[in-house]
């Protein structure tokens, strides 16, 4: 049965080139747009996934600013000054939270090495900085650690476009750097990350020190602001509610002030962007299984028109002893074969387009494309459906054929 079913294909491919060709190109089509749509879609997500995770991950970032609302006779517009003993009351009080730093900074220091001069950001931290906020050494190097915080070490953590800028190409870690006439040890350079979003600017062009050092050397008492992490962000909103209700304590405000300490909760946003990123998506996915739709349509139209051009040929068959499952197997096997080879063919030029854009520049806007299990199943899935019904409905008008009747047309 397959065989002739094969034999009756390849002779209608003979005669009807053309019409097949166009068949196989609105398959094509579909199936490309549905699996360039979806693996489009999934590759910026991730893309964009990856920018916010250089921010840091489930973290708080956390400014002190003024009461705005009297509290026990207290006046509103206080201002709120932390210091870092401050921070360290958070870390006895929380133990909840993974991590807590602070930041100091110093905007007017010259960084001079050699004739290269840069004024970049400078940020005294707490050696769990690093891993609160995604500033990861490469290899070779450090972040800083407790002993440069407790002997107040002149050592410094550089990002990697800071290294750039003062070291060109050499190797920058071990060497020293003249930060406003006093030396400085490089004891690491950040590893490169993505980063969309910052305060203060990119990491990248940031150099970080002992927040214990700046301190000392700078004359730094408040923080200019702090960060805090927790380890689920279903916990950010009770741990951001306990920080206020400590800082109210020692510094005799209403808890429910809000404008005392500012808080921008990161995980708001990322949570934000995961829900328009699912119907987003969705919305890709429908408008390319809708294109597939269209070319199963074409698909079906074109298979209505060979079963009036077969209709005598049916009759024959029919009046010989034909059942209706092989008259029906017979537009179903070439419907089905024509959508198998139309999909494979869809498949290898999304593959060759996907290869395209990695090996250009646009990744760096777009993220990096791959053909994804999750996409591939479900063109596969859309493609089959669209094929089943796209040859059943005319097999079953040509199964429905009387021999007689057919053979009058």
């Amino acid at each position: 049965m397959l065989r002739g079913y094969l034999k009756q294909f390849l002779r209608d491919l003979r005669a009807q080139k053309l019409r097949l060709a166009l068949t196989l190109f609105g398959i094509v089509w579909g199936t490309t747009a549905v699996s360039l749509l979806l693996i489009f879609g999934e590759g910026l997500q991730e893309h964009i996934d990856l920018s916010m995770r250089g921010l840091g991950e489930n973290i708080v970032i956390c400014f002190p600013s003024r009461t705005s609302a009297p509290w026990r006779g207290l006046p509103k517009g206080r201002r709120v000054r932390m210091t870092a003993e401050d921070v360290d009351l958070l870390r006895r009080e929380i133990p909840e939270l993974t991590g807590v730093s602070e930041e100091f900074r110093v905007h007017t220091l010259r960084f001079k090495v050699g004739r290269t001069t840069v004024v970049p950001g400078f940020i005294g931290v707490s050696p769990e900085f690093g891993e609160i906020r995604n500033v990861l050494a490469e290899e070779g190097g450090r972040f800083l650690n407790p002993l440069d915080m407790n002997q107040r070490r002149r050592s410094i953590f550089i990002g990697d476009e800071l290294k750039n800028d003062l070291f060109g190409g050499q190797d920058a870690i071990g060497r020293y750097v003249q930060i406003g006439g006093v030396p400085f040890q490089v004891v690491g350079v950040m590893r490169p990350k993505s980063q969309d979003m910052n305060y203060n600017g990119p990491d990248e062009n940031k150099a970080f020190m002992a927040s214990e050092t700046m301190r000392s050397m700078y004359g730094n008492q408040y923080v200019n602001n702090f960060i805090i992490q927790v380890d689920d962000a279903s916990d950010v909103e009770s741990m951001m509610r306990k920080v206020r209700e400590v800082l109210a304590r020692r510094f005799r405000f209403d808890p429910d002030d809000e404008e005392a300490i500012m808080m921008w909760d990161t995980t708001e946003f990322r949570q934000f962007l995961n829900t328009f990123f699912l119907v987003f998506r969705g919305f890709l996915g429908v408008t390319g299984v809708l294109t597939l739709v269209v070319g199963g349509i074409g698909v079906s139209n074109i298979m209505h028109v060979v079963v009036e051009e077969r209709a005598k040929e049916i009759g024959i068959k029919m009046a010989l002893g034909a059942k209706r499952r092989y008259v029906i197997g017979q537009f179903l096997f070439e419907t089905g074969l024509l959508t198998v080879l139309g999909g494979a063919l869809g498949l290898a030029v999304t593959y060759a387009i996907v290869r395209a854009v990695a090996l250009s520049s646009l990744q760096e806007h777009i993220g990096t494309q791959v053909m994804s299990p999750t996409a591939v199943g479900i063109t596969t899935a859309a493609l089959g459906v669209v094929g089943i019904l796209a040859g059943y409905f005319p097999a079953r008008n040509a199964a429905n054929l009387k021999p007689v009747e057919a053979l009058r047309l």
